[in-house]
């Protein structure tokens, strides 16, 4: 579920593909990424222009079920590939990171131990320009977003803002 140019200048990085995302092949294909252009303001024709959008799973296949939801990505898939794929990607000038396993990998030594998801995502201006951390756009996140109604009153229309702007300007 990986696409992605040299020219690309948006990264998603999200967890892995679910079950529809994973038998479709096309990666947000499936209601958390109706919700996830929403809050990107991109239409389905912009946001998989591997020109200018990089989507990037931790995990390229679908990792199984778990007892309450999927397995977390496979850890092989970022050990063999991540590095490797991201020195390729010398375009990127925003990054979009998806929840708590792409935030593990794309923040590492910059969160404390311990810290939520939450806490991370309520600290987006400190990361600005170059990034903006996302709940899981699911629609198992509602009760999420209806105890942090702040994201998309405060950070949606900011991340909206600097996505047009990055891919506006070039």
């Amino acid at each position: 579920m990986l696409v992605a140019s040299t020219t690309a200048r948006l990264l998603i990085a999200g967890q892995a593909p679910g079950t529809r995302v994973h038998a479709s092949g096309i990666p947000w294909d499936d209601a958390s990424g109706v919700r996830l252009r929403r809050w990107l303001g991109l239409d389905p024709a912009e946001f998989y222009d591997p020109a200018r959008v990089a989507i990037v799973p931790m995990g390229f296949c679908y990792p199984g079920k778990g007892t309450s939801g999927d397995l977390p990505p496979r850890p092989e898939c970022r050990a063999q590939w991540h590095d490797r794929l991201f020195a390729e990607l010398p375009g990127i000038r925003l990054k979009v990171v998806i929840g708590h396993y792409a935030v593990a990998y794309h923040l590492a030594g910059q969160v404390k131990p311990g810290t939520s998801l939450t806490e991370v995502v309520a600290d987006w201006r400190s990361r600005l320009p170059g990034l903006f951390v996302l709940p899981h756009p699911s629609p198992r996140n509602e009760v999420w977003l209806r105890r942090n109604l702040w994201f998309e009153a405060e950070v949606v229309p900011v991340l909206q803002g600097a996505v047009r702007e990055l891919l506006q300007s070039g």
